[in-house]
């Protein structure tokens, strides 16, 4: 599996638009360069660009949802690191057959035969356990980011 870059690193908060608030000035922005909402995830996003890596504030849009359990066991705090590699399904294959779990995707998508990838935009990614990664939710994603 080849790693491009740190693509992203992801700290889960309670409070979305009060954590804003505090990391705004620290980043220099007055806004997120992206604004989303990933409804089969349950997450509401603000991502800044710092470098060429993405800076991620994610809240939980139900009680139920992963990073409100995450923040229930963990407390608010980094949550995930993102790797960008040149294919996800490929870089699946390569680390499961190393003994590398993953978890898997409450939809897998279609041709998706380890049921692990999940979509975002124009591309997929995949979560490897925290449990097998020092604790760390580990994302590998192929997604082609354009920096703003």
């Amino acid at each position: 599996m080849k790693v491009k870059k740190l693509d992203h690193l992801c700290i889960a908060v309670k409070d979305l638009d009060a954590a804003r608030k505090l990391w705004e000035p620290v980043l220099g922005k007055c806004s997120p360069d992206d604004s989303y909402v990933d409804e089969p995830e349950k997450i509401r996003v603000a991502r800044y660009w710092v470098g060429e890596v993405g800076f991620e504030l994610m809240e939980s849009t139900s009680p139920d949802g992963p990073v409100a359990r995450w923040i229930e066991k963990n407390g608010e705090g980094i949550m995930l690191f993102g790797l960008n590699v040149e294919n996800t399904r490929q870089a699946i294959e390569e680390l499961e057959g190393m003994g590398y779990p993953f978890i898997p995707s409450a939809n897998p998508l279609p041709g998706d035969a380890t049921g692990k990838a999940r979509p975002f935009r124009d591309c997929e990614y995949a979560l490897l356990h925290p449990k097998s990664m020092n604790g760390v939710l580990l994302e590998i994603i192929d997604y082609q980011w354009r920096e703003l």
